[in-house]
């Protein structure tokens, strides 16, 4: 099932990339520098540089996100580590019970 919505969301979407990059092929001047020199420049088609824009917003969008749940990642880490401090003194504590108890128990025979 969620396959199937996957590919319902993803195939318009990829019709509609493919549509825009048919109807947006004529090239461009992309300029780096405010101040006009031609250096700084490159031609390209329209949908590239409406695709790698776009593909740099969504690298610096999830570097932000990365960056801003570092501190949920890090407490999650923390609380794994007392988790597993803890199972491991139960345990210890467990097998000091079961032995302290098999010592106490009468003997048989005796």
């Amino acid at each position: 099932m969620a396959a199937l919505l996957k590919w319902a969301l993803l195939l318009p979407v990829a019709i509609l990339a493919v549509m825009l990059a048919i109807a947006n092929r004529a090239p461009v001047e992309l300029a780096f520098d405010p101040f006009g020199a031609s250096d700084l420049s490159i031609r390209a088609p329209l949908f590239i540089v409406a695709f790698a824009s776009m593909m740099v917003g969504v690298v610096i969008g999830g570097v932000a996100v990365w960056m801003r749940q570092g501190r949920h990642r890090r407490a999650a880490r923390a609380a794994r580590s007392e988790a597993r401090r803890l199972h491991a003194e139960a345990d210890r504590l467990r097998a000091q019970k079961s032995s302290l108890t098999a010592l106490s128990a009468p003997g048989v025979g005796a």
